[in-house]
């Protein structure tokens, strides 16, 4: 018998509140709901060919007329993006004090516009832009700004939107005019850690960092395919921490989670928020301090 997104949000409470320092890593799914497509389906395969190689970006001229000029198309999905019903209940468990640390697979930035503070931004952001020479920076919407300008034919055009700002446009790419570095001449390239390419040090080790000071693991929204995110569910598995997922589809961790729930993600989310706040107003009328609310919450939901 399927349960309910009440039931399910229940469940995912009270797996919060026994385990109150969580380590949370989000995916695509998170964004859905705000508009930008997500790369895989319920059964972890590519839903369109897969995403530009870092390799090949950065060999080929040609690559990156077609990758700017398609981005010069599809990047208003992430620009005009409002966060969701997700990322909304993510951010108040942060504020309810359940996250130690939120480890984001997504570049658009709507973790950090919901109010979540605790973010590390594993593959980069994509409204930022570096030159892969001298490593000057520039906002995306600049440089878009100017393509456009060199650009006005690309620029009138439209297609259906494609993950982190691509955008579903098959033409001749030969004429299109790629910006490069204002001061060196060097390529430009988003702030993003494309396939092929490798998570800088700092942010990997600040997830481990969280990951160690946490209690438990909740996936939300990401298939974990990816080895970059899923390494982390490694070595939570041998650290011995619960790991839980809720995502609409497989994940490549499904062996080592403790808890799985396949269902929409803002309903559940927003129901196990509801439920943690009206627990800790109980506890607060009883003039409990926060910790010992957190504690006592674990001990009913343990015997219940």
């Amino acid at each position: 018998m399927q349960k309910s997104v009440a039931q399910l949000g229940d469940e995912l409470a009270r797996f919060i509140e026994q385990h109150p320092k969580l380590w949370v890593i989000t995916g695509a799914g998170v964004s859905t709901d705000s508009g930008i497509p997500d790369y895989r389906d319920a059964n972890g395969q590519w839903k369109r060919p897969p995403p530009v190689q870092h390799g090949d970006f950065m060999a080929s001229p040609s690559v990156r007329q077609r990758y700017w000029a398609r981005a010069l198309v599809g990047f208003k999905a992430l620009r005009e993006a409002q966060v969701s019903g997700a990322h909304q209940a993510l951010a108040a468990l942060e504020a309810m004090g359940f996250i130690e640390l939120l480890v984001t697979q997504n570049v658009d930035r709507l973790h950090q516009r919901a109010g979540s503070r605790r973010v590390v931004d594993l593959h980069g952001r994509a409204d930022l832009v570096k030159c892969m020479s001298c490593h000057y920076q520039m906002m995306r919407h600049a440089m878009h700004s100017e393509m456009a300008r060199m650009n006005p034919a690309f620029a009138a055009l439209d297609a259906t939107h494609a993950p982190d700002g691509d955008a579903d446009l098959e033409t001749d790419f030969s004429s299109f005019q790629v910006l490069d570095c204002p001061r060196c001449g060097g390529i430009l390239k988003p702030d993003v850690v494309y396939y092929g390419d490798v998570v800088p040090p700092e942010r990997r080790l600040a997830a481990e960092a969280g990951l160690k000071n946490a209690q438990a693991v909740l996936a939300v929204g990401t298939s974990l395919m990816v080895f970059s995110g899923y390494r982390f569910c490694r070595e939570a598995h041998a650290m011995g921490l619960p790991i839980a997922s809720l995502s609409l589809g497989v994940t490549r961790a499904d062996a080592l989670l403790t808890h799985q729930w396949r269902a929409p993600l803002t309903p559940v989310l927003t129901h196990a928020v509801e439920q943690l706040a009206s627990t800790q107003r109980a506890l607060d009328t009883q003039g409990l301090p926060s910790s010992q609310n957190r504690q006592g919450a674990s001990r009913s939901c343990g015997s219940a």
